[in-house]
């Protein structure tokens, strides 16, 4: 059971990762590729960075 559960954790990974690629491009992949290595390392700054980055792609339209 815990490998169907790891493979479907990654299938929806990976869909949500392309999901964020279409909708917002380049720069919304490389700010929740920050964000994730910034948790995964621990590291505030990194996903800090990465956070920042992605809610200004979403509130862009709205400032």
């Amino acid at each position: 059971m815990p490998v169907a559960l790891a493979l479907l954790s990654a299938v929806f990974v990976v869909g949500f990762e392309q999901l964020v690629q279409v909708k917002y491009g380049a720069t919304g992949f490389v700010g929740l590729l920050l964000l994730t290595i910034g948790i995964k390392a621990k590291s505030p700054a990194v996903s800090s960075a990465g956070a920042v980055v992605l809610a200004m792609l979403v509130a862009g339209p709205a400032l």
